[in-house]
């Protein structure tokens, strides 16, 4: 009788005790292991350094070039792009030619060889984004990107994570014309995991 009385203890002990303690622990670790895992590309913040530097703030912001100007498959096709280095030749070829950053996108020019842009605003693999619809929507790129018109070096201003894409589909007043008639936008899964 003392054995049974002493082994029900010890069951109250484990599950009472050591069994929550083990399952928040696994828990914190898979949470841990996933935050702190996650590529550097899709945190809020991220800014690689790019082949050529290049200033958001003097091109959209001071010259107030249109974003699609650079970016111009953003109303054809799933993605804005990265603009050619023909498409920056078209005033550098006539403009500050003699800096020295000028200089190596000219270099590049001659040589017929494509810049390697650093891509800045990345979705993980299994999510699928389309700018058309949003464009077309009338919503603005700052929306996402952040006010790019400000930054000199352009840097991740939204996490990536689903619950911002959520929360603007769930209750987009604030990315939407005051006059649009869309009131929200996909929730289910297959709008964006395809």
């Amino acid at each position: 009788m003392g054995l049974l009385k002493e082994s029900g203890r010890d069951f109250l002990y484990y599950s009472r005790f050591i069994l929550p303690v083990a399952l928040v622990a696994i828990l914190g670790t898979v949470v841990c292991v996933g935050w702190f895992t996650q590529p550097d590309r899709f945190a809020r913040g991220y800014a690689p350094v790019q082949p050529i530097p290049y200033s958001h703030q003097l091109h959209p912001g001071t010259l107030r070039i249109p974003c699609e100007y650079c970016h111009n498959g953003v109303l054809k096709s799933r993605q804005a792009g990265i603009p050619t280095v023909q498409k920056c030749m078209n005033c550098h070829s006539v403009t500050k030619t003699d800096s020295p950053d000028i200089l190596k996108l000219a270099a590049v020019y001659e040589s017929e060889e494509p810049l390697e842009w650093v891509r800045v605003h990345s979705l993980p693999d299994h999510v699928y984004f389309d700018h058309r619809p949003h464009v077309h929507a009338e919503i603005i790129c700052q929306t996402c990107h952040g006010e790019v018109q400000t930054m000199n070096i352009v840097y991740q201003d939204m996490s990536m994570r689903m619950s911002n894409c959520l929360g603007c589909h769930r209750d987009p007043v604030y990315a939407l014309p005051a006059d649009s008639a869309i009131t929200n936008g996909p929730e289910h899964c297959n709008a964006c995991h395809r």
